[in-house]
């Protein structure tokens, strides 16, 4: 994040995305179809912007419609911006500092699976979790399925990002997970 605001202030974007933020075009929802996500039910939609750049749409669904009652949680982030995976990553580490979520060997294992995992996003791309029956992190991108992270812990504290009630933008996450 702190990369994120630092390319902002200089005028250059770029580079950290995880930052938050849905309201899809049609143009964009074409490239982020994932059929799983599509039969779940929306909680809510958010758009982050930082400053005057949109970062990202995002939406969260669920099998029941409600974040609490969930026992499936699906998050999908359409990109408003070119950003590279490797400032995906780290913004996800430095969202996770920040939350106060200790950055364990497993963190960092994680975070390297994420590396090998994850493209370069171009504007109009998606990247969708999918949390499996087993609490699982199935990620999908612009060509499809990305890989998994078989960890129930992996996916709390990466939608933690989003949906834990420190997260760094109180407006969108109320936004995304419905209050209204």
């Amino acid at each position: 994040m702190t990369k994120l605001f630092a390319y902002l202030r200089n005028g250059l974007f770029v580079s950290s995305a995880f930052v938050m933020g849905g309201f899809s075009s049609p143009a964009l929802a074409s490239q982020c179809s994932v059929d799983a996500f599509e039969t779940l039910q929306k909680v809510g939609e958010t758009r982050l912007s930082v400053w005057f750049w949109d970062v990202y749409d995002a939406e969260l669904r669920t099998d029941t419609g409600s974040l609490d009652s969930a026992e499936q949680r699906a998050l999908q982030l359409s990109y408003l911006r070119d950003i590279k995976a490797n400032d995906l990553v780290d913004t996800t580490a430095e969202e996770w500092e920040r939350l106060g979520i200790t950055m364990s060997d497993e963190h960092q294992q994680w975070l390297d699976d994420l590396r090998d995992m994850w493209p370069n996003v171009k504007e109009g791309d998606c990247i969708t979790l999918l949390e499996t029956e087993q609490g699982h992190a199935k990620f999908f991108g612009p060509s499809g399925e990305l890989g998994e992270i078989n960890s129930a812990q992996f996916t709390d504290d990466f939608l933690a990002i989003w949906l834990d009630k420190n997260s760094r933008f109180k407006k969108e996450r109320d936004e995304l997970i419905g209050v209204q």
